[in-house]
This record gives C-alpha cells, sequence and structure tokens, in this order.
C-alpha cells in the first residue's frame, strides 16, 4: 500500500510549485501535436508495410485505437493531479512507491537510451550531406545545443518543439494534400492507381498482420511528454485536456491516414518503400522533385525534436523521483526554475549510449536495445492499472478533479489492459520481439525489487 505522504500529498504541491511555468498553451498544443509525429513514422513504417501490406492500415487502426485509450487514462489522471512525474507519480500514488519507482527508472532508461539513438540518426543524415565528418561530432553538437537549451529555462525548450512541431506537421499535412490529390486523380502529371494496389491486401496472411502490428505499437512513442510538460505551463489542467481531447483526430490523420495514402499510391512490395521509407517512396512515385532531399530534412527535424523532448522528458522524469525520495538527492537541486543537474545526467548517459554503439556494436549495445525494447508497454499498463485504483478514489474523494474522464469506465480500460496482454503474448511469438520481452521484464523485475526495498528502508527510518 502506498505511504501516507504519497497519497495525501499531491505530486502537484511535491515537485510542481518548484519548477517554472514558462510552458504557454501555444507550447503545450504544438508538443501535443508535433509529439506523434516522430522519426519512427517517417522511416520505421517501411518495415511494417512490407511485412503487413495494405493490411498496415489495420494494424495502425488497431494500435491507434489502444493508444488513444491509454492517453485518456493518463489524461484522466494528469488533469486531476498534474506533476512533471506523470505516469510514475500516479502509480505511485495507486498502487505503491515501488511502482512509481520501476515505472518512473524503466522509462527514464528509455529516454535516456533514445536520445542516443535520435543523436545517431540524425548525424547519420547530415554526414551524408557533409561527407568525411565523424558521426559523433555531429551528436556532440545536437547534444551540447539541447542541453544547452534545456538547461537555460524550460521556455527554450518549448519553442524549440513548437517550430520543429509546425514543420512535421506542415510537411505530413502537404504530404496528405498530395496524396488525396494523387488518389483522386487531379494532381498534375499523374494518374490515379484507383485499387490496382491493395488486391492483395493480406500478402503473408495473419502472420505479417501480427509483425505491422507490433510495429505500429511502438512508432506512436513520444504523447506522455504532453503530460510531463503541463505541470509546468500556465494552465496544467486546461493544456492536459485539450491535447488529450484532440488525440484521436491526430493519430487518425497523421497515422492511419498517411498510411493509407502510402499503400494505396505505391505498391506495397516495392523495395523503396523500405530502402527510402514510404513517403519518399511515395513522393518519388508522384515525380515530385527534391522529394528525397526534402523528406530527409523533416526525418532530421523529427530527430531533432524527439531528442530534444526526451533530454526535457527524461530529466523531469528524474526530478519528480527524487524529489519523491526515489533517488539520489543531487538531482533534485533546482537553480532558475530548472532541474540542471538532472538533465546534465541525462544528456551524459545518453551520449553514454551513442559511445556504446561505437566501443560495442555486438554485445553490449544490442543487449542496451533490447532491454528497452518493451518498455513503452509496461508503462501503459501501469497507467491503466493506476487508472482503475486511482478513478474510484477520486470520484470518492474530490468528484471535481475529474476535468477529463475516461470513456466507458471501467469497461475500455479492461479492454486496453486485454489489448497490452494481447500485445505481450504475439511479442513472445516472434523471435526478435521474445529476445526484448524477456530483457525488459528482467529490467522491470529488478526495478521493481529495488523500489520495493527502498522503500522498506525509508519506513525504517
Amino acid at each position: 500500500m502506498p505511504s501516507s505522504t504519497t497519497t495525501e500529498t499531491p505530486p502537484q504541491q511535491q515537485d510542481g510549485a518548484s519548477l517554472s511555468h514558462g510552458l504557454k498553451q501555444r507550447h503545450l498544443s504544438m508538443i501535443a501535436l508535433g509529439g506523434v509525429i516522430g522519426a519512427g513514422l517517417f522511416v520505421g513504417s517501411g518495415a511494417g508495410i512490407a511485412a503487413a501490406g495494405p493490411s498496415i492500415v489495420i494494424a495502425y487502426t488497431l494500435s491507434g485505437l489502444l493508444v488513444m485509450l491509454v492517453m485518456r487514462m493518463l489524461g484522466e489522471m494528469s488533469a486531476a493531479y498534474p506533476s512533471s512525474g506523470s505516469f510514475s507519480a500516479h502509480a505511485e500514488r495507486a498502487i505503491g512507491p515501488w511502482a512509481g519507482f520501476a515505472a518512473g527508472w524503466s522509462f527514464w532508461v528509455l529516454l535516456c537510451t533514445a536520445v542516443g539513438l535520435e543523436g545517431i540518426g540524425a548525424a547519420k543524415i547530415v554526414q551524408g550531406w557533409v561527407p568525411g565528418t565523424p558521426q559523433w561530432m555531429w551528436v556532440a553538437l545536437f547534444m551540447v545545443v539541447f542541453c544547452g537549451a534545456n538547461l537555460a529555462a524550460v521556455k527554450n525548450f518549448g519553442e524549440f518543439e513548437f517550430w520543429f512541431a509546425a514543420l512535421k506537421v506542415g510537411a505530413i499535412s502537404l504530404f496528405l494534400i498530395l496524396g488525396v490529390l494523387a488518389i483522386a486523380g487531379v494532381l498534375p502529371g499523374t494518374h490515379s492507381p484507383g485499387a490496382a494496389h491493395l488486391t492483395h491486401f493480406l500478402p503473408h496472411g495473419s502472420e505479417g498482420l501480427i509483425i505491422g502490428l507490433l510495429a505500429s505499437v511502438f512508432s506512436y512513442g513520444g504523447m506522455e511528454t504532453v503530460t510531463i510538460a503541463a505541470a509546468e505551463s500556465e494552465n496544467p489542467v486546461r493544456g492536459v485536456a485539450s491535447a488529450v481531447r484532440t488525440a484521436m483526430w491526430r493519430i487518425a490523420l497523421f497515422y492511419i491516414g498517411s498510411m493509407a495514402v502510402v499503400v494505396t499510391l505505391v505498391p506495397w512490395d516495392s523495395e523503396e518503400v523500405v530502402e527510402k521509407g514510404p513517403y519518399v517512396a511515395t513522393l518519388d512515385h508522384l515525380g515530385i522533385p527534391g522529394a528525397g532531399q526534402l523528406m530527409n530534412v523533416v526525418v532530421l527535424v523529427a530527430l531533432l525534436s524527439a531528442m530534444n523532448a526526451n533530454i526535457y522528458g527524461s530529466s523531469r522524469i528524474a526530478y519528480s523521483l527524487v524529489e519523491r525520495g526515489q533517488g539520489p538527492k543531487a538531482l533534485v537541486r533546482l537553480s532558475g526554475g530548472v532541474p540542471r543537474i538532472a538533465v546534465l545526467t541525462s544528456c551524459v548517459v545518453g551520449f553514454g549510449c551513442v559511445l556504446l554503439s561505437y566501443w560495442s556494436p555486438d554485445r553490449v549495445f544490442p543487449w542496451l536495445l533490447n532491454m528497452i525494447g518493451a518498455v513503452i508497454l509496461v508503462v501503459w499498463i501501469f497507467i491503466a492499472v493506476s487508472q482503475l485504483l486511482l478513478r474510484r478514489r477520486i470520484e470518492r474523494e474530490a468528484p471535481e478533479k475529474l476535468v477529463v474522464r475516461m470513456w466507458a469506465f471501467p469497461w475500455l480500460t479492461w479492454v486496453a489492459l486485454a489489448g497490452m496482454v494481447a500485445i505481450f503474448v504475439l511479442m513472445a511469438r516472434e523471435p526478435d520481439t521474445r529476445v526484448q520481452l524477456g530483457s525488459t521484464g528482467g529490467m522491470t523485475l529488478f526495478l521493481a525489487v529495488v523500489g520495493y526495498l527502498w522503500q522498506r528502508a525509508r519506513a525504517r527510518r
């Protein structure tokens, strides 16, 4: 059971009051809008299309519905108790300190590793433009820029994300407009393919659909950032409520809509879909001049945006954990309303992951990637269980805090949990994802045990 301190004192009072409130509503709106558009959508979706064919639309629809339910649950709790700890603080409140510890630190490891991976991806693109330059130099440059921005003030993070998101939204919106015109047969120089590319809807049967489903699930990461950032906004409750309520159309438009455009215009088995990415392949197919370089710029922006957001998110998760007594006290120090030691620590760990990719690309680095492979699913389960437990408590103790309500509670929460369990089962069936499942499970169990022992040790003081 949670301690009395955890249950009686909202996380907002513990950490939100000390952090600055430099994020404006326009920042939150664009963070929410751009957070769903990551490099995984622009590039990684190609492998899903190759496996599932046109049925990738079904895969993204199913995983999108699950993400909508998760975001609604998280939005309900975050609007009631805004906190930079987000789901970690909610898990501590609902389940106990060990749960907040395991959820928070596993997500911190995921974000720090992602900072390094995104830096490597961005460096590869720039290295292609400036041949002969070392990748690590570009990674170091990006790290210095975004670490410095996050150290200075939270509004710097907000401004970077505002413009990054604006460019991503503009690019994908233009892609959708061109795609719809081409499908309608009114784009100059193109002919509508009709349904010619959709005839083999399940080319690899249910197995291909499963692979596409697993690929689509992990491309939705990034939505959690807005609930972390909301605690440092001018109006946390309004910001969370607005972001969550518009999540549905964003997912439908950007993910499901763009997948439908790609598989309608381009043969699903085209090698270019995997080699160049589905968006570049589609624009090349339409004869759009300079499509490859244009999308490289967009992908670079998506990677840098994710890098910036993950430095921010990891530092705030770490700060919140330590503020709640679940980590080294040095990380809780604030300067100018910014947890600068936490920012620096997250950046150092992220760059350490980059160095591991050079020093041990065949042993330690793959092990690290497997360890974080299913973390997002573990976090989603913590969110669902926390919402099941907290909803009744909020209704009983403070019903006025239910600004955002989970749809058809508790039935859709149980449906979401069943969906997560089903994904775990599907992961266990595939050799590659089975390794990720085991590695992530081992890390989560280790952190849960450490969190429980930490909780017991604090109780004896």
